[in-house]
């Protein structure tokens, strides 16, 4: 076990910079337009609240966002300050190189305000669709992060292609096109372990941090994410030319407008989460994983409680998440509670 030394009591509180909001942006299998559709209007009634940013999970071959790039590639002509995130992208289903064509269009298209996020690692149910996926190489594929490295040389500009000069040809470019410079700067890896925070350290990404990481150092979950948060920012390289930058992800639920109806639906969410083992100590075969309690309550509650946290006053970026299968009319009220109530008590202001 690392030793670990923290001072709560006495470390100063990072102002709350940037807000942001998860979603997995869900959809009903009958009608898989509406739920999209829906997912937009949320980041647009987002941007109108002032947030700073609107993440997406990816689910492949689930009813939820499969394709992030090409929500967010619609979200940015409906919108004109909000940034756009992945959190995250799994690259195991994904060809490099390809993906960082998507990115670099959809970052141009928006002015500059995407951030994507990745993981590595083999793809989640991976029996159940590897031969549709990789039917000739399945067995092969490498799954490392090699392919962190590879988005990353293609979104750099690194000369990936080798074309000779030929009379009379199309003209082909050998970096990947288009190129969106400082991209780069603002590409994500999706850490909980501290063996891969000190890797993304090292290679100087940014670090997304969920309400899901390892128990290494303590059964405490603040005292294990704040190692981590310490553990990074001591070993970040400056090699892509960018600033340390993390995010924290947490579930949040504020209820100050929200109906006695919304309330309890909420409580029972929580209580169902909690009884299936979310905030508590749990093993996953030689792993021991620790997962943040969901925080409900009025926003006073909910702010008096993130402040407690060592990890929370160590950071100035949060991207909290909305909980799945929600109404529409759920995520508003939450959505407006976290931007009207709860984020100005941590020292955030809109960005209108």
């Amino acid at each position: 076990m690392d030793n670990v030394t923290t001072s709560p009591a006495t470390d100063p509180n990072l102002p709350l910079t940037r807000l942001g909001f998860l979603t997995i942006g869900s959809f009903d299998p009958a009608d898989p337009a509406a739920g999209i559709n829906g997912t937009l209007d949320i980041i647009s009634y987002g941007e109108d609240l002032g947030f700073d940013s609107a993440w997406l999970r990816n689910r492949h071959m689930q009813y939820g966002i499969t394709s992030p790039m090409t929500v967010i590639a619609a979200a940015t002509q409906r919108t004109s300050r909000i940034s756009f995130g992945t959190a995250v992208t799994p690259l195991g289903p994904e060809n490099p190189l390809r993906l960082a064509e998507d990115m670099a269009t959809v970052d141009l298209l928006s002015g500059g305000r995407l951030n994507p996020g990745v993981s590595v690692g083999t793809p989640f149910r991976y029996e159940g669709w590897k031969d549709a996926l990789y039917p000739d190489s399945a067995d092969t594929e490498d799954f490392s992060k090699r392919r962190v490295e590879r988005l990353v040389e293609n979104l750099r500009g690194d000369r990936v292609g080798n074309f000779p000069a030929q009379k009379n040809q199309e003209e082909y470019s050998e970096i990947v096109q288009p190129h969106s410079p400082g991209l780069v700067n603002r590409l994500w890896y999706g850490s909980g372990s501290r063996s891969s925070t000190l890797w993304t350290a090292q290679q100087g990404l940014n670090l997304l941090s969920s309400s899901v990481i390892s128990a290494e150092v303590s059964e405490d979950f603040d005292v294990n994410q704040r190692a981590q948060f310490d553990l990074y920012r001591e070993n970040y390289a400056t090699v892509l030319g960018g600033t340390p930058r993390i995010s924290q992800g947490l579930v949040v639920i504020p209820t100050d407008h929200a109906t006695a109806g919304q309330k309890a639906r909420y409580e029972a969410y929580v209580q169902h989460r909690k009884d299936v083992g979310v905030g508590r100590l749990q093993q996953f075969g030689p792993r021991k994983m620790i997962t943040a309690p969901d925080l409900i309550g009025h926003s006073d509650e909910i702010a008096e409680q993130l402040l407690r946290l060592s990890a929370f006053r160590a950071v100035e970026e949060v991207a909290f998440a909305l909980p799945f299968d929600f109404e529409d009319a759920d995520y508003r009220q939450i959505l407006a509670d976290i931007a009207g109530e709860l984020a100005p008590k941590l020292g955030w202001t809109p960005n209108v």
